[in-house]
């Protein structure tokens, strides 16, 4: 335990944080992605009140009771990551860095590449939460919404500290960037990215719609419609879904459906986070061997065991 908290220590420390969060446990003072998100939330909500003037009398576009029940999402998810991701997720970065390749100080330069890479990161996690089941129980619950707008962003799930997904991100601190920049850079891009998630941007100038992830893009991710469904994953920049593959434009002979292709019918939160996991969980009991129920886990959320792999 000595030895994990001269880890916390030592990160804190290489950060240049360490007169700022001194005052705070170190696996506390790790989690500033969360405390930047909870000191935002502010913001959010003005945004939020200031959209639902204007498309308030659209039942189509919001609904009252669902985008409260949306902030009632986000807190759960906030207070998750506020109370765990230090003791879960710090840890593992934390010994990553302490056997890091390279000291890699805090430049421009390098801070340029860590905010790109960050993105990087984001892209195959974001992919990855639609296309592996396990990750995808989590993510569920940000897109069973049949609505966009600035409460989208805030429907998160509960559970994502302990699905695994902050995985993605160790590598970068292996790579030898200090873990608490790399968590800045990841909460300056969830700031960024709760802006896209609203029907009143339309497009913007081609050559920000080229690199950046915007509203339009953003809006294609959360359709239901065949065409449109795992496309642009990105978080800030769009460039990493037309490199591998996964970029879509709205269409004009194809209006976008929200939500997903199993909707769920409940106003409980805890259904909302974990009825995913519970439709795992049914799955996995299904007749058939150990590597075919475990399958279940990692395979696309759409997957099903054949008669031949039973």
């Amino acid at each position: 335990m000595e030895r994990l908290y001269d880890s916390f220590a030592q990160v804190l420390a290489d950060s240049g944080l360490t007169t700022l969060l001194n005052a705070l446990p170190a696996w506390l003072a790790f989690d500033e992605r969360q405390l930047i998100f909870v000191l935002a939330t502010p913001v959010f909500i003005g945004v939020f009140v200031w959209e639902y003037l204007k498309i308030r009398h659209d039942h189509r576009l919001v609904d009252t009771r669902e985008s409260v029940r949306n902030f009632m999402l986000g807190a759960g998810y906030q207070t998750t990551e506020l109370l765990f991701a230090g003791l879960i997720a710090f840890p593992v970065h934390a010994l990553a860095y302490q056997h890091r390749l390279f000291d890699i100080p805090l430049t421009f330069t390098t801070a340029v590449l860590l905010w790109v890479l960050t993105d990087l990161c984001f892209y195959w996690m974001h992919r990855s939460s639609h296309r592996v089941r396990w990750f995808w129980a989590a993510h569920v619950t940000h897109h069973s919404s049949e609505r966009m707008n600035f409460s989208t962003a805030m429907r998160q799930n509960a559970t994502n500290i302990f699905n695994g997904g902050w995985l993605f991100y160790v590598p970068l601190s292996l790579l030898g960037f200090n873990p608490v920049w790399i968590g800045i850079c990841y909460a300056l891009s969830l700031v960024y990215q709760f802006f896209i998630h609203t029907t009143l941007i339309g497009k913007l100038h081609p050559a920000i719609e080229y690199v950046f992830n915007t509203p339009n893009h953003h809006r294609v991710h959360h359709a239901r419609n065949p065409g449109y469904i795992d496309k642009n994953y990105g978080g800030v920049f769009i460039l990493f879904d037309r490199l591998f593959g996964t970029f879509a434009s709205e269409r004009d002979d194809q209006p976008i459906e929200y939500g997903i292709t199993r909707p769920v019918c409940s106003n409980s939160l805890l259904v909302n986070w974990l009825h995913e996991y519970r439709d795992i969980a049914r799955d996995m009991r299904k007749p058939g061997t150990l590597w075919q129920r475990l399958q279940h886990l990692w395979r696309p959320p759409e997957w099903e065991r054949t008669h031949r792999e039973e």
